[in-house]
């Protein structure tokens, strides 16, 4: 493994060879469309598609984000009928930007998988390079993985609060949801007080593919990473943020994951917002 992502010809190379990796297909969009349908339409010959509101997280409880890590055993179970064995390489792809494949990425790294590489380009970018896709479902043999938690460390609420002020938390939410202009899915607008606006957006070209190491390094660098300072990565329930997360390793840098992110934030009135482009 050289890096946490992989482009379309060298997995078309892996995948024509003796121990191809798993292929997982985890598309997903907020307000649809429906990764399944999606996946039924059409995915990388032998992916097992895998669903992040079910699959990568379990069912929120009072005070929670929108999507909390999946419970370590359903998602051993998961893993298994995907066929991932003990040693596997995994690769997991969405429709294009990466944005829902990077949140797969992260939650296996979490699980204790070693070698996780993201599809850079997605689906279009495999069918953009004339591979073709496929209907079947496959039935892979069940693996034998075991996950293990906690193999990748994360913040709480407290932490990040606390990091917004000490180090360097960045906000990979969109700039309007950010400065507070808008907010179209938790109760409360705004952002961490003293947290930097970094959005997702920002880590890709037009075609969805990751920008090249040494700009997202240039990028990141603005934001005041790699001046030492310890990183924490939020955006509004754990998804988007784990783009940033996979952007950060990319580019050769590191950071940690607030699972909650905002809609977890906010479920505590008691705790201080911020608005406006200042981090405050």
């Amino acid at each position: 493994m050289t890096g946490p992502l992989i482009d379309v010809h060298a997995l078309q190379h892996e995948l024509a060879g003796e121990d191809p990796p798993v292929l997982l297909d985890v598309r997903w969009a907020l307000g649809g469309p429906d990764g399944a349908s999606e996946y039924a339409a059409g995915h990388l010959p032998g992916a097992v598609y895998v669903d992040l509101d079910t699959q990568l997280s379990r069912p929120r409880r009072a005070g929670e984000g929108r999507h909390p890590l999946p419970d370590p055993v359903a998602l051993q179970e998961v893993l298994r009928d995907a066929g991932v064995r003990t040693g596997s390489r995994v690769v997991v792809y969405d429709a294009a930007a990466s944005t829902s494949a990077a949140r797969g990425w992260w939650v296996l790294r979490w699980a204790g998988l070693q070698d996780v590489r993201v599809l850079d380009g997605g689906l279009a970018a495999w069918t953009a390079a004339g591979f073709e896709v496929a209907t079947a479902v496959p039935l892979p043999e069940p693996g034998d993985v075991e996950v293990v938690p906690g193999a990748l460390a994360v913040l709480d609420a407290g932490q990040v609060g606390d990091l917004a002020r000490t180090g360097l938390v960045l906000d990979a939410r969109a700039a309007e949801r950010y400065r507070g202009d808008v907010e179209p899915v938790d109760p409360v607008a705004g952002h961490v007080p003293g947290a930097v606006n970094s959005p997702t957006t920002a880590n890709v070209s037009t075609d969805g593919t990751f920008l090249s190491p040494a700009d997202l390094r240039s990028r990141f660098a603005a934001a005041g990473v790699g001046s030492g300072a310890p990183v924490g990565v939020y955006c509004g329930s754990g998804v988007t943020a784990a783009h940033t997360l996979l952007a950060l390793e990319a580019a050769g840098f590191s950071g940690t994951l607030y699972p909650g992110s905002w809609s977890e934030w906010v479920a505590d009135p008691a705790r201080p917002v911020a608005t406006g482009a200042d981090p405050g």
